[in-house]
């Protein structure tokens, strides 16, 4: 299994930067950033764990994640660059394309797209997305961006995105940019998942994940897609030894470990002791 670190990042303590070297040196393997574009202060949305109120303030201060990983790129040659997750429909299809495929071009290829529907369908609205037909949009706006990034004349022709032929250039590095679809898992997304994306990435408080894996292989297969999707678990809490066994059973391919919200001293032990548990080995610091 591959390790990753989330940062959830804001104005404050580490940034991406400093943090995308450090956790290169260490032999991390990737590392992912958050989305969003602003919080309504009047919201009708529950936060994915249920509660009223958001568990942290740092949702306010998001920073944009493809200028946060592009800071990341230019200092960093190896680890890959994620987004834990992004909102796509809350951009332009277009621009972020040329954004997404200007990234992956520059950093040689390291440009991985985890993915939400987007929980906050009050944020949704504020960008015009009706919150009943989200996954539809993010749909149309993968299908657009692909065919920008692969076709020399591109074009598409869907309900919430259409374009003539048109040139785009950069096109990415990689064949194909890897989508993976950070939700709640259940047939409608393993649906989603199986036709459209790459793999998933659990939620905070997912359970019964070995299960839910097994249900997505199912809509893999019946989908006709050869070989197995990615399985990315965000980790919530410290695991157990079996919590790490199950995982590895369940077909997990990346691990994604939370960094704390603290200056670059504080995180930067907290990824020595993280790389010691883990066994990982980078170049010498």
């Amino acid at each position: 299994m591959r390790n990753g670190l989330v940062l959830f990042s804001s104005d404050r303590g580490i940034t991406p930067a400093r943090l995308a070297v450090a956790a290169e040196e260490r032999g991390f393997d990737t590392i992912y950033v958050p989305e969003h574009t602003h919080i309504p202060v009047r919201r009708d949305a529950a936060h994915p764990t249920g509660g009223e109120t958001l568990p942290d303030d740092r949702y306010t201060r998001t920073l944009d994640p493809w200028i946060s990983l592009a800071t990341a790129a230019a200092v960093t040659s190896r680890i890959r660059l994620s987004t834990a997750v992004a909102l796509p429909v809350e951009s332009d299809p277009i621009t972020l394309a040329k954004q997404i495929a200007t990234l992956d071009h520059l950093s040689g290829g390291r440009v991985t797209i985890g993915a939400g529907f987007g929980w906050n369908t009050d944020e949704l609205e504020d960008h015009h997305v009706p919150p009943a037909r989200r996954r539809t949009v993010l749909r149309e706006y993968v299908e657009a961006m692909r065919a920008l990034w692969t076709e020399e004349e591109a074009s598409y022709d869907g309900e919430f995105v259409s374009f003539g032929r048109s040139w785009a250039y950069p096109k990415p590095v990689q064949p194909h940019i890897p989508l993976v679809i950070g939700a709640g898992g259940g047939p409608q997304t393993f649906a989603w998942i199986a036709r459209t994306a790459d793999g998933w990435m659990t939620t905070p408080v997912e359970q019964g994940i070995g299960a839910k894996a097994d249900a997505l292989r199912a809509a893999w297969t019946d989908a006709g897609r050869a070989g197995d999707p990615e399985i990315h678990v965000l980790i919530a809490s410290r695991p157990s030894p079996e919590d790490l066994e199950s995982w590895a059973a369940a077909g997990a391919t990346d691990l994604i470990w939370g960094v704390p919200d603290k200056p670059a001293d504080g995180v930067v032990a907290y990824l020595d002791r993280l790389a010691g548990r883990l066994g990982l080995t980078g170049v010498s610091v």
